[in-house]
């Protein structure tokens, strides 16, 4: 299992748009993605688990990845996060 932080810079934190756009992602990945938020960790495949996390802007979220092309799918998930720009 690999696993990075980062921080979530969007202005308008994680909302449904983008959220969505992510798990669409995590859901063709071949390994799982589990995203962490204080003592909250949630399947990155699960939309509803991933907006409970009700990441703002600033919130630091760890990504991790196991299972498949776990460095790829880290990667792929972490310039998600800090690309979202809505």
């Amino acid at each position: 299992m690999l696993s990075e932080k980062v921080i979530l810079t969007a202005p308008n934190g994680l909302h449904a748009r983008p959220a969505g756009e992510m798990v669409a992602m995590i859901k063709t990945m071949d390994g799982k993605i589990r995203l962490t938020v204080g003592a909250k960790s949630v399947n990155g495949a699960s939309m509803l688990s991933v907006l409970s996390l009700g990441m703002k802007s600033g919130t630091e979220v760890e990504v991790a990845a196991e299972g498949g092309d776990e460095a790829g799918n880290l990667r792929r998930v972490v310039e998600f996060i800090r690309n979202i720009s809505e």
